[in-house]
C-alpha cells in the first residue's frame, strides 16, 4: 500500500469520525441528563466461606479501604509505566546519558494459541477447550452509611 493510499485511508477515517462526533456528543449529553449510566452485566459467583471465619465488620471496612487505595495507586503506577514505556520503546539499545537501555530475552513462557488451534484442527479435535478465569473481586464503599451497631456475630450481606 503506497503512502498516498494510506494517507487517504486515514484521512477518510478522520473525516468520518469528525462527522460522527456531534451525534456521539448528543447521545452522551442525553445519557448524562437522564442519569443513564451504561451498566455491564456481571454474573455473581458463589464462593464457599466458613461462617466462623468471617472477620468483623470494622476489619472488612478497613480492608476494603486498603484494597481501594492499592487499586488506585496500582492504576496510577500502571499509567506512569505505560507513559514511560511509550518513550523508551523508541530508544535504541545503548547508553543515553546516565541511562542504559537494553532488550533482553524474557523467561516468561506462554502457550502459542495459534499453534494449539492448528494441532486441534489437524487432528479433528474440535475447538480448543477453555475455562473461566477466577472471579473478579469488586468492592464498593458507601460513604454515607451510618456506623452499624456493634454486633457479636458476623453478618453476611449479599450484593
Amino acid at each position: 500500500m503506497s503512502l498516498i493510499s494510506r494517507f487517504a485511508t486515514v484521512a477518510a477515517r478522520v473525516a468520518r469520525d469528525i462527522a460522527e462526533a456531534p451525534e456521539v456528543a448528543r447521545q452522551l449529553r442525553q445519557r448524562r441528563a437522564g442519569g443513564e449510566t451504561p451498566q455491564t452485566t456481571r454474573r455473581p459467583v458463589e464462593v464457599e466461606i466458613d461462617p466462623n471465619d468471617v472477620p468483623d465488620v470494622a476489619d472488612i471496612e478497613a480492608a476494603a479501604r486498603e484494597y481501594e487505595q492499592a487499586r488506585t495507586e496500582g492504576n496510577a503506577a500502571s499509567r506512569l509505566k505505560r507513559r514511560a514505556e511509550r518513550i523508551l520503546k523508541r530508544v535504541p539499545n545503548g547508553t543515553h546519558g546516565a541511562v542504559t537501555v537494553e532488550r533482553v530475552e524474557s523467561n516468561r513462557m506462554v502457550i502459542d494459541a495459534d499453534a494449539v488451534r492448528e494441532l486441534f484442527k489437524a487432528h479433528g479435535l474440535g475447538e480448543v477447550p477453555q475455562k473461566q478465569c477466577s472471579p473478579s473481586l469488586v468492592v464498593t464503599i458507601a460513604d454515607d452509611i451510618p456506623a452499624a451497631p456493634e454486633q457479636h456475630a458476623p453478618v453476611l450481606a449479599a450484593a
